[in-house]
């Protein structure tokens, strides 16, 4: 069984701090530290940090390990609040894509809000890569959203498949394929492009929309085809596969992004609320 204490050592590190910053916030000695890191290592088998005289990295399988070490820490923490009766204070700053916003996010939001109300949630709804520039600049402590293909950071919360949307058929071979899109930079709109560009379709944009609603509305209109999640796709519009002479999109991540300076309690509560929703 892995030591929780072991673990939030583990974590601190993992954030971004030295060996010495992290004795200092954990007030343990860093010698203390060094020996909680050898023994998580000896119970795994596996080497977690490159340590050197200038800087401490993650291997790949202490990237791994991140997810599992923090849902063992913060359940912990969370089973002690629950008994202890603690009331979870503080403001929690979240972002989201809207395509998750018209499914099941508003019921969770719901919940959390009811059973945490002296928790101040602020809530913004945008494109994925405008979430990801504000959480980076510090804008933002909790973001759900989509990940360009080809990136590591976040907790996948899940993957799903995206495929093209509309009321009909593609258009003949010999006339452009009418997109309906997110603007740029939409990591939909890239995948999208990338493939038609690839399989050497031609196609032309006949609606940009900022919002789903926009997007969804032009597509049931029959203005053109669309792409969406497949667990995303609203009634009244028909998934178009390889028959259509539509290239096949992949796969992409939905992600959680969550600052570790933002404040832990209400953070991990509304994470755990997330993914426990998620994994239904």
């Amino acid at each position: 069984m892995l030591d929780p204490v072991l673990l939030r050592t583990f974590l601190t590190i993992a954030q971004g701090h030295s060996f010495s910053e992290t004795s200092r916030r954990l007030s343990m000695r860093q010698s203390t530290v060094s020996d909680h890191v050898r023994r998580l290592e000896e119970c795994l088998g596996r080497q977690l940090f490159v340590r050197d005289t200038h800087s401490v990295t993650l291997t790949p399988e202490g990237e791994t390990l991140i997810g599992y070490a923090r849902t063992i820490v913060e359940t912990g923490e969370r089973a002690e609040r629950h008994f202890a009766g603690t009331k979870l204070r503080g403001r929690v700053r979240l972002g989201a894509s809207e395509d998750l916003v018209l499914s099941w996010l508003p019921s969770v939001l719901k919940s959390f809000v009811a059973e945490h109300p002296e928790v101040e949630l602020e809530f913004s709804i945008a494109l994925s890569s405008t979430l990801i520039a504000r959480y980076d600049a510090g804008d933002l402590d909790v973001v759900l959203c989509k990940r360009w293909p080809g990136e590591t950071r976040g907790e996948v919360v899940w993957r799903d498949e995206i495929v093209w949307v509309g009321v009909g058929g593609a258009p003949p071979p010999d006339e452009p394929l009418p997109l309906i899109l997110y603007p740029a930079p939409s990591i939909t709109r890239s995948m999208a492009l990338a493939a038609l560009s690839q399989a050497e379709v031609k196609w032309r944009i006949a609606c940009t929309s900022e919002n789903l609603s926009g997007v969804v509305a032009a597509a049931k209109a029959g203005l053109g085809i669309a792409t969406l999640a497949r667990n995303l796709v609203p009634d009244g519009l028909a998934v178009l596969g390889p028959v259509a002479g539509l290239p096949t999109l992949g796969t992409l991540d939905f992600i959680l992004l969550r600052h570790s300076r933002a404040p832990k309690a209400p953070v991990s509560e509304l994470a755990a609320a997330i993914m426990e929703k998620a994994g239904r």
